[in-house]
């Protein structure tokens, strides 16, 4: 019988779960899911979720063995980066939505269903709210505001592992400047394995990305807020949904960007130029914050599958360190992963 760890990634308006063995995906499926038929709550879409992935599982375990559950971890407490058990505090925090009401915080919960289900044990691997931070990243400029550690952490540690086996370095000798490039975007300087700084691309830092505005200046800022013509909710989800591309050309789709350049639209043109350019100068500050002793600047996410985005950035960081490229998100391999290397002993699983 194959070992396989079954892995849950919840999103929005579907859950991607899969099998994988040691070395490969055994099976991957994606359920969608009606919006109509989601609680507001996250917690209480549970047993919706759990039902129609069970109607998909059931057929796809001939020949293999269970030996772990592992999920995407939601937000949480700041917490150390690795593998955790999804214990009960993790669990309470999770299905309180205490720190976000964000589809992820199923991941544990149904790791935590199916492991009970098979008789191991489950675990989420290096969940958004990883905080590696050196004490002086977190000082903003103002006490009453605290830098915080939130990016895209499963899959900036999965690469900067990938990026050394390439290199041929042992992790602790590795150092990185990893640009994680999708929907919002994550840079982050990474040192030893440890993310010891990253902008915080969801509220108002970093390059602006496909769906948010990224860094702005204050002052319209604080202006907009007391016109009176927009609530505190719009103003959230006019920065960190309808921000950067959206906000300029009506789409966060960056193939239709290209297409509209590819026939001739300049504004289309400048507004991408604008993000590679911001995306840029974020990398060179993380460079500075490793003192330019890097081993590689590390482009990933959804779009480094684009060529034409790769060709862009690189003019800007060439002089830095060599560019490695890892296209995609990974995130069911990057969890699989983190669950295997505790089941193997590489690694000790840590407590919430």
């Amino acid at each position: 019988m194959l070992e396989t760890v079954i892995v849950i990634n919840p999103g929005s308006t579907s859950t991607k779960f899969a099998l994988w063995s040691r070395d490969k995906c055994v099976v991957e499926k994606v359920v969608r899911h009606e919006r109509s038929q989601l609680a507001a709550k996250v917690a209480d879409q549970f047993d919706y979720r759990r039902e129609l992935i069970d109607a998909e599982l059931d057929t796809l375990l001939e020949g293999v063995t269970i030996v772990g559950a592992v999920g995407r971890g939601g937000p949480m407490k700041p917490i150390h980066g690795g593998t955790y058990s999804a214990n009960t505090a993790m669990l309470d925090d999770l299905k309180s939505g205490r720190y976000a009401n964000h589809a992820s915080n199923l991941g544990a919960m149904l790791a935590d269903h199916y492991a009970r289900r098979f008789g191991v044990k489950a675990y989420v691997v290096d969940p958004v709210t990883v905080d590696e931070f050196t004490d002086v990243a977190r000082l903003s400029g103002v006490p009453w505001i605290k830098r915080k550690s939130r990016a895209h952490a499963l899959n900036i540690k999965a690469v900067i592992r990938r990026a050394a086996d390439e290199i041929g370095k042992e992790l602790p000798d590795t150092a990185f400047v990893v640009a994680h490039l999708g929907g919002g975007i994550s840079i982050a300087a990474v040192k030893a394995g440890y993310i010891i700084d990253v902008n915080d691309g969801l509220h108002g830092m970093g390059p602006y990305s496909p769906e948010r505005a990224g860094a702005l200046p204050i002052g319209p800022v604080v202006e907009r807020c007391f016109s009176g013509k927009i609530t505190r909710e719009e103003l959230l989800d006019e920065l960190g949904r309808r921000g950067g591309l959206m906000a300029y050309l009506g789409t966060s789709d960056v193939r239709e960007v290209l297409e509209r350049i590819s026939k001739g639209d300049k504004e289309a043109d400048l507004v991408l130029s604008g993000m590679i350019y911001q995306i840029a100068k974020e990398i060179g500050a993380m460079a500075t914050v490793l003192q330019g002793k890097l081993d590689a600047v590390i482009i990933t996410g959804g779009l480094a599958h684009s060529d034409e985005i790769i060709s862009m950035i690189e003019p800007y960081i060439s002089y830095i360190a060599k560019m490695m490229v890892f296209p995609g998100e990974g995130e069911l391999q990057a969890l699989a992963e983190g669950a295997f290397r505790v089941i193997d002993g590489v690694e000790e699983a840590r407590e919430y």
